[in-house]
């Protein structure tokens, strides 16, 4: 029995893929100034480069501190995301702590080390300020079919993150990336969505995008089913993070329709679901100027 029958869900290939074609046909009925503006605020504005420094993060750090002066009416990014050794310079650097600072961690992008070094990386982040930490399931295992092992690893991620946050007296969310071009199935992606969810992810995320496949509507839209069934059957909200290839404002405003569509708009907050992007946030900026915007 697969992990999703247990939550009595199977993918509907033929049925997601003609609600897909309907949200697409609809896109430009919704995509307006305040749906951009919304997405925008649900951003983790990510920078996850080979050539990152201090430097180049501060000054990110310092162009999102400024936005409100050159966008009044505009909401912050709900992060920034970067490497984990970087934390402490968004963390220091951010004006408004409702500013997150969020690191990818637990050896990004692969996942493929020893479970010890894994951890104590992800300790470091968050002592070094990280509000939020973004681990990838391990595939290793995952895909070998030794769910138990995979989960674990999930698990110690959320039991070393609650330790060491409990410590310093703060939450810290955990969200676990999946992978999804790398899973190929629905059902696979099902079952991974609903380990991470069962082993204490706050988010499910698509994608390092890293791999050749990232984000794509159709794993949204399983994960987003995946999560309004954990829900019902469970009582317990989990957000859901698109991440990878989200390069216009057109694919912003897929993933916030197939987010209303399935979960409703009681998750379409910062709280509950976020785009994890580097280029999208000049997009939406543009869409609602109507001209060229290089803020970014």
């Amino acid at each position: 029995m697969s992990l999703s029958s247990k939550y009595g869900y199977t993918p509907d290939k033929e049925a997601i893929a003609r609600h897909l074609e309907l949200i697409a046909a609809g896109l430009d009925e919704i995509a307006n100034e305040e749906v951009y503006k919304a997405c925008f605020g649900i951003m983790d504005q990510t920078t996850l480069a080979n050539d990152d420094t201090p430097a180049s993060v501060t000054r990110l750090v310092d162009k999102v501190n400024a936005f409100p002066k050159h966008y009044p009416g505009w909401p912050l990014p709900a992060s920034i995301c970067v490497y984990p050794n970087f934390a402490s310079v968004v963390a220091g650097g951010r004006k408004d702590p409702g500013l997150h600072v969020t690191t990818v961690a637990g050896c990004f992008p692969t996942s493929q080390s020893f479970l010890e070094v894994k951890l104590h990386e992800i300790e470091l982040a968050v002592r070094g300020g990280a509000d939020e930490i973004d681990i990838v399931l391990a595939l290793n295992s995952f895909l070998m079919g030794d769910y138990d092992k995979a989960g674990e690893e999930i698990r110690a991620s959320r039991e070393r993150i609650d330790a060491v946050a409990a410590e310093l007296g703060r939450p810290v969310v955990l969200k676990v990336i999946l992978e999804t071009g790398l899973l190929v199935t629905p059902e696979a992606i099902a079952d991974a969505s609903f380990l991470a969810m069962e082993n204490g992810a706050d988010f499910i995320k698509t994608s390092t995008g890293k791999v050749k496949v990232n984000a794509t509507p159709l794993a949204a839209y399983v994960m987003c089913e995946s999560i309004k069934k954990y829900y019902e059957v469970t009582g317990r909200k989990v957000g859901f993070k698109a991440a990878g290839g989200i390069a216009s404002a057109q694919d912003a405003v897929c993933y916030w329709s197939i987010g209303c569509t399935l979960l409703g708009k009681e998750w379409m907050n910062k709280q509950y679901f976020r785009f994890g992007v580097s280029s999208l946030a000049n997009k939406l900026l543009s869409a609602v100027s109507g001209t060229t915007v290089t803020y970014f």
